[in-house]
């Protein structure tokens, strides 16, 4: 039964993540299109620049559809842990895409501020390219907003890689409208400023892309959970009545679930099926902590 009502739960968070995904997605294909003709028409760089950005988010959004279903599959003969890395895998894939849009931004901002300093006029932005920012400041920073509650909600690392990569999109057209803004407000002087706001936009996804990177590839080689989550889990673990010095601890993540092994002593006088029913009552307290999908492993001494 309870096995029954973990896989409906599972079923449930792959819809739910699906859902948000897809509003995000639409939304994408909305303001890509948009950026696009705001950018060639208004002639701003940092504009296309941003639809760039748009463009890889909806990459993204196909990413996140396509593992988080793979991710919510049961084990199976050949995934005894099932498949929660794959989730771990979109994540990390969303920051590869993150990085390259990135660089593609700086090389197209950094050449149009080289001929700039080498004296060549820069065609100034359109009021349609500032427009269209301050769309996308809202939607974005809405849509990043409904995203990261799910994930929260939902413990799903794709979705909140994705709901950063919103953010990213929200923030880089913050500066898309200031660059934008300037050149149109401040004259023909000043129209290095659309560009000058591209290589900002671009310095910020690279940072962002990053942390992603950094969080993907750790759980990848199996990294440890946080040290104050192993410090939680031993004094879980040592609360158990008859249960003591936990130790030998080995923590790691897969997907959204965590994958718990540790050694604790027992009274070498007691029976086995008393040490079996107090292991039993270490594991139970941690998955009531961590969530049901949480893999426990209790090894068990004589003190």
């Amino acid at each position: 039964m309870k096995e029954v009502k973990h896989l409906d739960s599972d079923k449930c968070r792959e819809q739910q993540i699906c859902r948000v995904t897809l509003v995000g997605g639409a939304i994408n294909v909305v303001l890509l299109t948009v950026k696009f003709v705001a950018g060639i028409v208004g002639h701003s760089a940092a504009m296309t620049a941003d639809a760039v950005h748009s463009l890889s988010d909806f990459g993204t959004d196909i990413v996140v559809l396509v593992f988080v279903r793979i991710s919510g599959k049961p084990k199976d003969k050949s995934h005894d842990y099932g498949h929660g890395k794959y989730e771990t895998l979109a994540m990390t894939l969303i920051g590869v895409a993150l990085l390259a849009a990135a660089v593609g931004i700086l090389c197209s901002g950094g050449m149009k501020v080289a001929a700039w300093m080498r004296g060549q006029q820069l065609e100034a932005p359109g009021t349609l390219a500032l427009w269209a920012a301050l769309l996308s400041v809202v939607l974005k920073e809405a849509v990043y907003r409904y995203s990261m509650a799910a994930a929260r909600r939902w413990q799903s690392q794709a979705l909140e890689a994705n709901a950063w990569h919103h953010r990213s999109d929200a923030l880089s057209s913050v500066g898309t409208t200031i660059g934008i803004g300037g050149a149109v407000c401040l004259g023909q002087r000043w129209t290095v400023l659309d560009p000058l706001a591209a290589v900002v936009v671009g310095l910020f996804i690279v940072k962002v892309s990053i942390g992603l990177l950094r969080r993907g590839i750790g759980d990848l080689m199996e990294q440890s959970l946080p040290e104050e989550v192993e410090t939680e889990i031993l004094r879980l673990a040592g609360s158990v009545d008859g249960v003591s010095l936990p130790h030998d601890l080995r923590t790691r993540r897969i997907g959204n679930h965590y994958a718990i092994e540790l050694h604790v002593l027992m009274d070498s006088d007691i029976t086995l099926r008393e040490a079996h029913d107090k292991a039993s009552e270490v594991e139970n307290l941690l998955r009531s902590r961590y969530g049901a999908g949480t893999h426990v492993a209790v090894h068990v001494e004589p003190q």
